[in-house]
């Protein structure tokens, strides 16, 4: 029975560290994003990790993937599950943090695959933690499945062809795409909220300076509020969450206007979307200007999509000779939209038809007809 429990534990922990990994390996960039997040004021103050965000992100997915195989194959058991116990640690507290503070909604386990709320992620992780525990008290049960030679070729294949793909998507675009604006996918069915979907219930929170110090006070406790005490603020906070849309934060504003209902309805449309503009790739700008000719040559409007501010704006439009409207959308929505700086969008009607990496313009496809899906 001991055996049994061992070897199910053993493909349990090994197939689930094997899936997570390689979902978060497909989308490096975006898992990146989430371990910034961690690093950033609100959760760890450790802004000085963030820089560092992609390349620990792409060590995590790999040695994840890689830690899956050695378990499943006996590679070095000892060693290995060591690894994976304090692994397991570090992403439980991560996890346990994130839900009890309310910090990150999502810890990005499973990518965009699969969204957990803290306290899911968290279960998931202590249920993890329990089968690594089994295999660490019976590690010795942990024997190879083929010949040294058999079972070390496994493991450095595992590495080689892990890092290959890392080095894949991070050059073009994730080979399975998860997110609300892939390609098929139309953005103002993405907005839209079903009829009888559950609504937030919000509080409002009141706060005051009493004696000098900072209170919060309910819609209640107002009539109780003490004489001589002064407003400083009033917030929200959300006691339930209702339905949230796939896609709920996507603007496309210019001159204080929101201008997507117009151009969601556009039949051919080339957006760049390019969240930072000084941090835009230089190979990729100069790009687009040679875009922008042959798209509009054929009747798209061309775009382009930032969350910099009008003198980034003004100097990227000089160096790379574009001629083109910018138009803002939150940085965050925008690195969702893709993950290239700069990146190439095709939308019909607000359907996206193409999206494509900086390293792949050539693979554009414009058409002379407007589209029929």
């Amino acid at each position: 029975m001991k055996n049994i429990i061992t070897q199910f534990s053993r493909l349990f922990v090994g197939v689930l560290f094997i899936i997570s990994g390689l979902i978060k390996l497909n989308d490096p960039v975006g898992f990146s994003y989430k371990l910034a997040e961690y690093f950033s004021e609100p959760v760890f103050n450790m802004p000085f990790l963030e820089p560092l965000a992609l390349g620990l992100a792409i060590f995590l997915v790999i040695l994840e993937v890689v830690l899956g195989v050695m378990l499943l194959v006996g590679y070095k058991a000892t060693q290995t599950i060591w690894a994976l116990l304090l692994l397991i640690v570090f992403f439980t507290f991560l996890t346990f943090y994130s839900a009890y503070f309310d910090v990150v909604k999502d810890c990005g386990c499973f990518g965009d695959a699969l969204h957990l709320t803290p306290w899911q992620s968290f279960g998931k992780d202590v249920i993890l933690l329990f089968f690594i525990l089994i295999l660490f008290i019976n590690q010795k049960l942990i024997k190879p499945l083929f010949s040294n030679s058999k079972t070390n070729l496994a493991v450095y294949l595992s590495v080689v062809l892990s890092a290959f793909m890392a080095y894949w998507v991070l050059n073009h675009n994730p080979i399975k795409d998860f997110r609300p604006y892939k390609v098929g996918n139309n953005i103002q069915k993405g907005m839209e909220i079903p009829e009888g979907a559950p609504k937030s219930v919000v509080e409002m929170i009141f706060i005051y300076k009493v004696n000098g110090v900072d209170k919060e006070f309910t819609e209640k406790d107002l009539m109780n509020i003490p004489e001589g005490a002064t407003f400083v603020d009033r917030k929200d906070k959300v006691i339930t969450e209702g339905y949230v849309p796939p896609i709920h934060d996507f603007t496309m504003t210019k001159d204080d206007a929101d201008h997507k209902d117009e151009l969601l309805q556009e039949p051919k449309l080339v957006i760049f979307v390019t969240y930072d503009l000084s941090k835009s790739k230089p190979e990729g700008m100069k790009k687009l200007a040679k875009v922008t000719e042959d798209a509009k040559a054929k009747g798209y409007k061309v775009i382009a999509m930032t969350a910099s501010g009008a003198d980034e704006i003004a100097k990227a439009k000089k160096d790379y000779n574009l001629n083109v409207d910018f138009y803002f959308c939150d940085a965050t929505t925008l690195k969702t939209v893709e993950r290239a700086n700069p990146s190439i969008v095709v939308l019909h009607k607000g359907t996206v038809v193409q999206k494509l990496h900086y390293n792949d313009i050539d693979d554009l496809k414009l058409s002379d007809t407007a589209y029929s899906l």
